[in-house]
């Protein structure tokens, strides 16, 4: 008869395995257990000992899951966020009695012109939330996995991990932005047009890192684009283009609108507007969390304020 590994197992053991082998790191894991690294380590020798598999070998980066430890975790994981959801719908949810820190992070045009918004619509119904908005960075998809982060806003993502769930909340339009007094007269800007401007772009992690929306979109009609400036920091690329002569193609999400001395036209392609479409991302296993929903109702509501 095969051994029976339910029967006498500790099932707290299996969150320490789940952290494992999301952190692959001993230290890290500790942190977010609230518990010792010898407390850790005692736990993953248990867990070797019920298992009799090592399930994550020491390297120079950390640690290695063996083929049953990631065989594991894919049968168990899915099982353990189900009874957790299970568990904490057994109670209405009122915002007003969540406390702790939730983290949200958001791309870089988004957090600068939301922050106040996001930051205000939470705490008037949940006053006991400490609310951290993060910049998107590349680390942001795994802190998603990791439930270091509860959700995030970006574009379109084509090689988000299958883990997480992405769900369209808005749709942007772009326009340009030039200074006041800027040589370029025209009502509005076509590619043809845009091939004779020098242009700056906000970088967003996961999006754009090498390559900008304006600069694929010139390149699908051929057009070489020129590209003076990037930056992750709205502020930096604003002062730039008030200073000089470059154009800045811009989310109607960006805060562009609130200087003085800049003046918005409209890009047209193909004689319409264009712009991505916006997405919130969060772990599968939140799907049915309601304080993952909530936030993601707020920041739809807010992302569509102006629609």
């Amino acid at each position: 008869m095969a051994k029976d590994l339910f029967a006498n197992l500790d099932l707290n053991l299996l969150r320490t395995f789940i952290i494992l082998h999301q952190e692959r790191n001993m230290r890290k894991a500790a942190e977010r257990l609230f518990v010792s690294q010898p407390a850790v380590s005692k736990a993953l020798q248990r867990l070797r000992d019920h298992f009799d598999d090592e399930l994550f070998v020491k390297t120079h980066h950390g640690l290695r899951a063996t083929d049953y430890s990631n065989t594991l975790a894919d049968n168990i994981g899915p099982l353990l966020d189900q009874l957790s959801n299970s568990l904490n719908a057994t109670s209405p949810f009122r915002p007003n009695e969540l406390d702790g820190v939730i983290k949200i992070a958001l791309a870089p045009f988004i957090l600068s012109s939301f922050a106040s918004d996001i930051f205000l619509a939470i705490r008037t119904q949940a006053p006991n939330l400490q609310v951290q908005l993060l910049n998107w960075s590349k680390s942001t998809m795994q802190e998603l996995i990791n439930d270091e982060v509860l959700i995030g806003v970006n574009y379109e993502i084509s090689h988000a991990p299958k883990e997480l769930i992405s769900k369209k909340v808005a749709q942007d339009s772009f326009h340009v932005y030039l200074r006041k007094d800027h040589p370029y007269g025209g009502k509005v800007l076509d590619f043809e047009q845009a091939a004779h401007l020098e242009f700056a772009t906000i970088i967003a992690a996961d999006w754009n890192s090498t390559q900008s929306f304006t600069e694929k979109m010139l390149k699908l009609r051929n057009i070489e684009p020129n590209i003076a400036f990037r930056s992750e920091l709205p502020s930096a690329v604003i002062s730039v283009v008030e200073n000089s002569d470059i154009a800045f193609p811009a989310s109607k999400l960006t805060n562009a609108d609130k200087s003085t001395t800049l003046r918005r036209i409209p890009i047209v392609m193909d004689n319409e507007e264009f712009g991505p479409e916006v997405f919130v991302y969060y772990h599968h296993k939140n799907r049915q969390n309601e304080t993952t929903q909530w936030i993601k109702r707020i920041l739809e509501d807010l992302l569509n304020s102006d629609n």
